[in-house]
């Protein structure tokens, strides 16, 4: 298979627009904050993978049960407020959200994926959605992907795009994906949005096929700060207009497949070298655990532990807490073979300090990307990786509100 090319950018599949605008959700008048990605073609089939926490946003529950009709046209999108935790109200204002997206495009509501991000727990300010609902139906564009992704933003210092292309049969088949999130990120997904649309035609049950083993090799290995919100969504839109139609049994699902985790995991990575007030972009790596299960047990407690992190950003290599850490996280380890390296360099080998080169130490602590890897010294075969980044006063800065 060729490889593919990965561009940081939206460039949206035949048959699909989108916009951004300004609504007033947000005080500045600079900054985006309603989004809106629509399909052309009447039998576009979807697939979504939605928040772990119990605690769910009104537009996460009623995207929960519309993935199971398979079927949806458009997403509509505001940001600055989450809408969530906002009782009978949030539901209503959700349902005016897709009832008068729907009117604007003239399908039905039950078509319109409705998503929210940002402050939980205020009601939606309705005028402002209203004014933009009506302003982003008229700004709609072939190539508005990237306004779109502006407008989802909220701790977010950019917007995070990626688009890729491949033939299959000779055909052209277009796959981009858009997202946001930079804080409240922990793998099952976070308080992250994001949305993928291509023009192949396939199945809503092969698309979630395909979109659940994305996700579990994407954003689930991911971590900002451990917090799973109320909001992250990821909803991937096929609308069959190449023609080009894909199932496991035909040539190309593989192709497509691969496009699609690359375009995930693309959005991910962005996520965490965005991730709020991250100085460092860390790639945790274990092995010699009893199972992979265990070794990813072990790499979350690793990645969310907060004495760990604030020692990456004071370039302390915090060898000795992420062995602590080891050693309460609730998986199986062999105290007396435990290993820590910073990229190649030993700083524990068989449970003994290594004494590495110091300067070579700093330039690996000092630089802005390096794997950790651990050994949890059972000798079991379970191996695993994790994507996280360091934690700064900036982040704290941040969240203080």
């Amino acid at each position: 298979m060729k490889p593919l090319d990965f561009l940081d950018t939206c460039t949206l599949p035949p048959g699909f627009r989108a916009s951004g605008v300004h609504a007033g959700i947000k005080p500045d008048p600079e900054k985006l904050d309603m989004a809106l990605i629509v399909s052309d073609e009447p039998e576009t089939t979807c697939a979504g993978m939605f928040t772990t926490n119990k605690v769910q946003a009104a537009p996460v529950q009623r995207g929960i049960v519309q993935m199971n009709t398979g079927r949806a046209r458009a997403i509509v999108v505001n940001s600055g407020n989450a809408n969530a935790c906002t009782g009978p109200q949030g539901v209503r204002d959700m349902e005016e959200m897709a009832a008068r997206t729907a009117e604007r495009l003239g399908v039905e509501p039950d078509q319109i994926v409705v998503s929210s991000t940002g402050s939980i727990g205020k009601p939606l300010q309705m005028d402002p959605v209203r004014k933009g609902i009506d302003l982003l139906v008229p700004a709609l564009k072939d190539a508005g992907g990237n306004e779109a992704a502006e407008a989802m933003m909220t701790t977010d210092t950019r917007p995070k795009a990626c688009t890729t292309r491949f033939e299959i049969g000779g055909t052209s088949i277009t796959l981009a994906g858009i997202c946001k999130g930079a804080g409240m990120i922990e793998p099952n997904m976070a308080t992250m949005l994001a949305y993928a649309c291509t023009d192949a035609k396939i199945s809503a049950e092969h698309l979630r096929l395909a979109l659940k083993t994305a996700v579990d090799e994407s954003f689930n290995k991911i971590s900002i700060d451990g917090d799973t919100s109320t909001n992250d969504t990821v909803v991937v839109l096929a609308n069959g207009r190449s023609g080009v139609e894909l199932t496991p049994e035909k040539e190309g699902w593989d192709i497509f497949c691969t496009a699609l985790r690359g375009v995930m995991f693309d959005l991910a990575m962005k996520i965490v070298w965005d991730g709020e007030g991250m100085t460092k972009f860390i790639e945790l790596r274990a092995k010699g655990a009893a199972s992979d299960d265990e070794a990813d047990t072990a790499l979350r407690a690793v990645a969310n532990s907060f004495l760990v992190k604030t020692g990456w950003a004071g370039t302390y290599p915090a060898w000795t807490r992420i062995v602590d850490v080891l050693g309460y996280c609730g998986v199986e380890i062999d105290p007396e073979h435990l290993g820590v390296w910073y990229d190649d360099l030993a700083l524990l080998e068989a449970s003994t300090p290594a004494l590495p080169d110091s300067d070579a130490l700093n330039a690996i602590v000092t630089s802005n990307r390096f794997t950790v890897t651990v050994d949890l010294g059972t000798g079991g075969e379970g191996r695993a990786v994790l994507y996280t980044c360091d934690c700064t006063e900036e982040y704290v800065r941040i969240n203080m509100f």
